[in-house]
């Protein structure tokens, strides 16, 4: 008898592990996992909650890893739902509801399925891991990272990791990640001195000290892209002074940049180049800058070779469909595995995720399912 990838998604999106919360899905996987015959361990951390899963001998010399989480983001606007959140509902066009029914618990529930069906019926000469985190929606801090922390103090290692996030703009097939851009918000506050409008003279206006920075950060040009990356990207996302008075030059102004950016830059690099920028305008319109700066995630690329090569000929083999190699999007948790091993995403057809409605058609799930045991079967071929 096979594991039905849709049931247990089903089962999955029925578990409201809305980030933080757990609720009930690592424990579903836990249980499906070690009755496979998996060693499963909770990994949990500063109330995060993880499942390590390993069938095989530890530190195995091939060993395959799947990544993944089981949290979601919050619904939105419940009464705004053709059909519950959490109901897991199929309708009569096959497609199924509910939060995480792209992103990701679809994408967990089909490596899981395809891992439990792969050890039974071909016993593998070597390892599969499912490092699976509630943490990847929120702050990842205890997430994955927390997983990979522990794996290194025990003694656990993947060979080679598949993440599966969605990644297929439109069709199944089309577009697996071997990358990802870095990203990093910065938080400037510029610092004058507070006086009356009539009198300009005798205050230190901010505003027009911000709006030069801004103006300058945002027309430079960071870069004209690489060979596997678009160029970076930098988007002002709020300025905001809160002065309810016309006659009064406030004292202060705040405003928050994003960068999203490739691999010719790093964290460290854009925040020195931040720094000169807001010291300049600094003295230039004598006040102070100061700047908070937070790196989500540097840029990765896992170059093409062995690994994507044969992703993408199970991909094709399944849906007779090549996919893109791509960096595009936000990050995911393949920037944590990176430094651990080769890492490559593939998931579903991503277009509803985190929206009201949130569904995927059940064939897409199925046939994910199918492609993640083709890539075990090969793999340990």
């Amino acid at each position: 008898m096979t594991t039905d990838p849709v049931k247990l998604t089903q089962d999955l999106i029925r578990c409201p592990s809305v980030t933080p919360q757990e609720g009930g899905a690592l424990v579903l996987l836990e249980a499906l996992l070690s009755g496979a015959g998996f060693t499963c361990t909770r990994v949990d951390r500063g109330g995060v909650s993880n499942l390590f899963a390993r069938w095989g001998t530890k530190g195995a010399n091939k060993s395959f890893g799947f990544n993944g989480h089981t949290d979601v983001v919050p619904v939105g606007d419940e009464a705004a739902w053709t059909h519950g959140p959490f109901s897991g509902d199929i309708d009569e066009d096959g497609i199924l509801w509910g939060r995480g029914a792209t992103d990701m618990k679809s994408g967990v529930a089909a490596f899981a399925a395809a891992a439990v069906d792969f050890v039974k019926d071909t016993p593998p000469d070597g390892a599969i891991i499912l490092a699976i985190t509630g943490d990847e929606e929120g702050d990842a801090v205890d997430g994955t990272t927390a997983l990979l922390d522990w794996m290194a103090e025990s003694g656990e290692a993947m060979t080679d990791c598949l993440v599966g996030e969605p990644t297929c703009p439109e069709t199944m097939g089309e577009m697996m990640k071997i990358g990802r851009r870095g990203s990093m918000t910065a938080w400037f506050e510029v610092t004058g001195v507070q006086g009356h409008s009539a009198y300009p003279h005798r205050a230190k206006n901010p505003l027009p000290a911000m709006a030069r920075l801004m103006d300058r950060l945002a027309s430079h040009e960071l870069d004209q892209g690489t060979d596997h990356f678009d160029a970076s990207t930098l988007a002002i996302v709020t300025i905001d002074t809160g002065n309810p008075a016309s006659n009064v030059i406030p004292a202060r102004t705040k405003a928050t940049v994003n960068i999203r950016f490739n691999d010719t830059h790093s964290g460290a690099s854009l925040t020195d180049w931040l720094k000169a920028e807001a010291d300049k305008v600094a003295a230039e319109f004598g006040v102070g800058i100061e700047m908070k700066v937070k790196v989500s995630g540097e840029a990765f690329l896992t170059p093409p070779g062995a690994l994507s090569e044969l992703i993408s000929r199970a991909v094709t083999a399944q849906t007779g469909v090549t996919p893109v190699l791509s960096t595009s999007g936000g990050t995911s948790d393949a920037r944590f595995v990176k430094s651990h091993c080769p890492v490559v995403e593939f998931g579903l057809v991503g277009q509803t995720m985190h929206q009201v409605d949130e569904r995927v058609p059940v064939k897409q799930i199925e046939e994910l399912k199918a492609i993640y045991t083709r890539i075990l079967r090969d793999y340990f071929a």
